[in-house]
């Protein structure tokens, strides 16, 4: 059976609809930045999705042909999860997304250095006629952070966000916004075959002591 990591690492995909402390450790990914809206159509954000799955594959199949990672097991792609910021501001303005700096990732088997990485960026824009030089292998270390699960469309999430403020309030935490630690969210339902009410997000921000 493929190795799951929502399933495997619970504490860090599927947490209660109510929040609670996690530490999160450093994690690789695979990774596309951009900024602007999502929604738009013909999106940067789109354009993003499509490289990183079409990569998280190539490195999955890899069984399938002559390369052979070191460590390999077979495994379930990761879902796909985004770190978001605005300049100057703390927190999500979602009446303004427009603004959105975002970098779009998709979580890589340890087992996968970037050597492997980049042949699989190699391997896939040669498959697949794709230009794939926006990707890059990143290391993110998140730390200590207060995560819930958001039941709902996105633009409800503010009301999930306020609950956890208030959490961190009660418990003596601070949020801990900066310029490498943004606002994350973990996309658990396809968009495509969801109803609005019914999608799940993790949402999940750095925190200080206070």
């Amino acid at each position: 059976m493929a190795f799951d990591y929502k399933k495997e690492y619970k504490e860090f995909y599927l947490p209660k609809a109510k929040p609670e402390i996690v530490d999160v450790p450093e994690m690789n990914f695979i990774a596309v930045s951009g900024k602007g809206d999502p929604n738009q159509p013909d999106s940067e954000y789109k354009e993003a999705v499509g490289i990183l799955y079409t990569i998280a594959y190539t490195i999955k199949m890899s069984k399938m042909g002559e390369r052979r990672i070191e460590g390999y097991f077979d495994y379930v792609v990761p879902p796909l999860e985004g770190f978001w910021r605005q300049e100057g501001r703390e927190g999500m303005d979602y009446g303004h997304k427009e603004d959105f700096i975002w970098i779009s990732v998709i979580r890589l088997p340890d087992f996968v250095t970037e050597e492997d990485f980049r042949w699989a960026v190699r391997e896939a824009e040669k498959k697949k006629g794709m230009d794939l030089s926006k990707a890059e292998f990143m290391r993110i270390h998140e730390g200590l952070c207060v995560q819930c699960m958001h039941i709902g469309p996105y633009d409800d999430e503010p009301e999930t966000v306020r609950k956890m403020d208030r959490y961190l309030e009660e418990n003596g935490y601070d949020n801990d916004f900066s310029s490498e630690r943004w606002h994350h969210e973990i996309y658990l339902s396809d968009v495509n075959k969801t109803a609005p009410e019914k999608l799940k997000t993790v949402i999940r921000h750095p925190v200080r002591r206070k």
